[in-house]
């Protein structure tokens, strides 16, 4: 009998007495999140001044942009391998390192390669991150509460992006609205890049007072470490030794996951792991970074100023909070598919509205505009679409990520998985500045045939996993 008998999801009575102590270490473990969110977005608001003082155009900025990516895609293939080798928590205090060195170098180039490369290295901060805390979290959870529990990876993410903004408006207000304006003897973009610091550093702190995996600790001999955190996660009330040998069973019949363990049948992988390189890539591909690395000049281009476009940047950052806590609290009700059917149509729909108002568009260079109704719907169809992204797939991928595997394969293939989704975001955030050049309606054109096409993929492939225990993925 697996941990699912121990609670029911509608059952109030036989909630965990410890919730309180694992929503702790669920919030701290998503901490990575937060500066996931932080990092990829707060270059938003650096964007003009970065072009400004290297004097770059916009192939070349795009390339510094999307250089995090690149980062992104080796931390997240390389996590899972550190993570089964030296534990969760020092994985998670490597990425803490990186985060603050990326900070730091990042405030302070003196070219634009160097520049280039801090962003790889917080990258591979973010790649880690991505990776370490959906497992860690789903590892360290009560099965009736996992779903809820990993969207505190999603929700720390949006928060990161959120105030991410914030931050970039208050020292943009210090600097009397301009990028380049001084602070301090530095610009103020580079306090924008710099001030992740601070939350870089408390992630580093918060990985000191968190548990270590109970999985982990029983792969390491480590056994009554392990019964007591899953004590402490899942109460007094469960049999410890029942659910101790319940793991070591399942990991008896394990091996180390590698690469190789992914392949099989003529397809190259595994049809679970194509489905969770599916599962990312479609993520990405129907474009909602764009939103987030380039809003505030994506309306600036559409003739909004450059004041109230960062007004709209952070308010769709508002959005997506929303959207988010809509997608935890109705995650292990209503289950994963049925959450990510209703995003793919309500995305669908929101981009194909997107791409009829940005077909109105006139001008050119800093003489363009939308004619007032179709700007209406531009700024309407941007929120109503963060909105449906937020409330299914932001939130939905990665606690399928972190469930969907069998436990014999699940590092190396929430690794690849992960890899996967950053190549996809390195592809859309590298193209979208030529595409917006060539025709920002056909762009999101292309975004909505993969928000369509992400409704049978959902149907025919994806698995449900909400009330399962991670040791019945099989």
């Amino acid at each position: 009998m697996t941990s699912t008998s121990q609670v029911q999801p509608e059952g109030r009575k036989a909630r965990p007495e410890h919730l309180s102590h694992v929503i702790f270490i669920a919030a701290a473990a998503a901490m990575g999140g937060f500066l996931f969110g932080y990092d990829s977005a707060v270059i938003n608001g650096a964007v003009v001044a970065i072009r400004d003082r290297f004097d770059v155009g916009s192939e070349a900025l795009a390339q510094v942009i999307a250089a995090a990516l690149i980062g992104c895609a080796i931390g997240a293939a390389t996590a899972g391998r550190i993570a089964d080798r030296i534990g969760r928590i020092r994985v998670m205090q490597i990425a803490a390192v990186l985060f603050t060195a990326s900070a730091l170098g990042s405030a302070l180039p003196f070219a634009l390669w160097d520049l280039a490369m801090w962003r790889v290295i917080g990258g591979i901060a973010i790649g880690m991150a991505s990776v370490i805390a959906p497992a860690y979290i789903a590892e360290v959870s009560p099965s009736a509460y996992r779903g809820r529990l990993a969207s505190f990876q999603q929700a720390a993410i949006v928060t990161g992006i959120a105030v991410s903004q914030l931050v970039n408006w208050g020292v943009l207000n210090l600097a009397d609205g301009q990028q380049r304006g001084r602070i301090g003897g530095l610009e103020a973009w580079q306090w924008m890049l710099g001030i992740m610091v601070i939350p870089a550093v408390l992630y580093g702190l918060l990985s000191f007072v968190i548990p270590e995996s109970p999985r982990y600790l029983i792969s390491a001999g480590r056994r009554e470490e392990a019964r007591k955190v899953l004590r402490d996660v899942e109460g007094k009330d469960v049999n410890l030794d029942t659910r101790v040998a319940e793991i070591e069973h399942n990991m008896h019949h394990e091996q180390k996951p590698t690469f190789k363990d992914l392949l099989g049948g003529k397809f190259l992988f595994l049809p679970i792991v194509w489905i969770g390189i599916g599962l990312s890539v479609f993520q990405q591909l129907v474009g909602i970074n764009v939103i987030f690395y380039y809003s505030s000049s994506l309306w600036q281009s559409v003739g909004i100023n450059p004041a109230s476009s960062f007004f709209y940047a952070f308010e769709t950052s508002i959005v997506n909070i929303i959207g988010t806590v809509i997608a935890m609290v109705l995650v292990d009700r209503i289950g994963r598919k049925p959450l990510a059917l209703i995003g793919s149509v309500g995305m669908a729909i929101s981009l194909g509205l997107a791409a009829w108002a940005f077909s109105y568009k006139t001008g050119a260079g800093d003489a363009v505009s939308l004619p007032s109704l179709q700007g209406t719907v531009a700024l309407f169809a941007a929120n109503f679409f963060v909105l449906f992204f937020a409330l299914s797939w932001g939130v939905v991928v990665w606690v399928l990520l972190g469930e969907m595997f069998p436990g014999r394969i699940r590092a190396a293939a929430l690794g690849v998985a992960a890899s996967a989704q950053w190549l996809a975001n390195w592809l859309i955030t590298v193209t979208f500045p030529s595409l917006s050049d060539w025709n920002l309606s056909g762009a999101y054109i292309i975004y909505t045939v993969f928000a369509v096409l992400s409704i049978p993929f959902i149907l025919k492939w994806v698995p449900e996993t909400k009330g399962k225990a991670l040791e019945e993925m099989g």
